[in-house]
């Protein structure tokens, strides 16, 4: 099964409400960070704008972001807080063409009706059949490798075991990541255990917790802030395996957005909550797949920067979801967002990569 795409359907804008329409309301912003009265809110959906009597796309949208109208006749989506005096809102709450501003969330859905109106386990569980979405994930990393930008959102539970801590390496040296979005902990554990065996102090594949080894992430953390840089920290220390150093190697990049409770923390993580959700959504307004694996808060961060298309070439296309977690409240919270992409699998974070390695790269035996 080769991985394809599928056709988006355009917006039929030859037909009413859409030709009798006005063009979308502006207010100019006079307060910086204030969004003028009655502003439109985007969703996740792909949304037209009628300007100069043409529907125009919003480019690199946002959900709960703000239309702003450029001078060149596009509109970009801004955050309530980037916005700047003599920026012109799109405002109007009507979404169905009527005011000029049009939210379509059909333009992927598929036609196909043979699936019956009552059925079991009709939603996502531990006791749910996960083959296909393996399979299906499979292929289209496959084509997102040369195609498409991958961002992995990770939390430290990946780094955990050895096993899945090796897989998710070979996976960003092999060229299926693009850009990773974690915290100080993934990136504190592990060089953990590329420096001392250990995350949170117990030894990565026997369990085995050694003398003082809860003195570990403390230790690494203070010789990383002594080298001043993670890629300081790996020349330092002759560090040469985990998934840093493959990120690092690779120039895959890694935006480490700080909490409330970091130890340290490690040099690059980043304090300002705001300045760090702009880095990550750098890579999030990029991203074609995003995988989220074992981490509540960064995933709904992540899920609520990413909308449910992009443009690549002039063409318009989903953004696949994948959120990864053994808990189904923390998976379910980012489904109910209400996206047309978010595939959720209730397993072991570390199963499911180690799962990608070994379907996505050859072992040494096959090749």
């Amino acid at each position: 099964m080769t991985f394809q795409l599928p056709d988006y359907k355009q917006p039929n804008f030859d037909q009413e409400p859409f030709l009798s329409s006005p063009d979308a309301q502006v207010i100019v912003v006079k307060k910086p960070g204030v969004a003028p009265e009655h502003y439109h809110a985007l969703s996740i959906y792909p949304e037209y704008f009628k300007i100069n009597g043409d529907w125009i796309l919003a480019t690199e949208s946002r959900m709960d972001g703000v239309p702003v109208l450029r001078t060149d006749g596009s509109v970009h989506v801004v955050e309530f807080r980037n916005l700047n005096v003599g920026d012109k809102v799109i405002v109007g709450r009507r979404e169905d063409g009527h005011e000029g501003i049009y939210v379509y969330a059909d333009g992927f859905r598929s036609n196909d009706t043979n699936t019956d109106l009552f059925a079991f386990r009709s939603g996502r569980s531990r006791e749910t059949a996960y083959s296909m979405d393996y399979n299906d994930l499979y292929e289209l990393l496959k084509y997102e490798k040369d195609h498409g930008y991958i961002v992995w959102v990770l939390g430290p539970a990946v780094v955990f075991d050895y096993d899945s801590r090796q897989a998710l390496s070979t996976l960003i040296s092999k060229g299926y990541a693009h850009a990773i979005l974690a915290g100080n902990a993934m990136a504190t554990h592990d060089l953990e255990a590329a420096l001392f065996g250990t995350a949170l102090g117990q030894n990565t594949y026997n369990q085995q917790s050694p003398p003082n080894a809860h003195y570990h992430h403390l230790d690494l953390i203070n010789k990383a802030r002594e080298a001043g840089s993670l890629k300081g920290l790996i020349e330092q220390e002759a560090i040469d395996e985990g998934v840093v150093y493959s990120a690092i190697t690779n120039n895959v990049p890694l935006v480490l957005a700080g909490s409330i409770r970091d130890d340290g923390p490690l040099p690059p993580v980043i304090a300002d909550v705001y300045y760090a959700q702009d880095e990550m959504r750098k890579h999030t307004r990029q991203a074609t797949t995003l995988i989220c694996l074992a981490t509540q808060l960064h995933t709904i961060a992540s899920g609520n920067m990413t909308p449910a298309y992009t443009q690549k070439n002039g063409e318009i296309r989903p953004v696949y979801i994948y959120c990864v977690d053994i808990a189904e409240f923390a998976v379910n919270k980012l489904r109910d967002r209400g996206s047309l992409e978010v595939t959720t699998l209730v397993t072991n974070v570390q199963d499911f990569v180690v799962h990608l390695r070994n379907n996505l790269v050859q072992t040494r035996q096959d090749s």
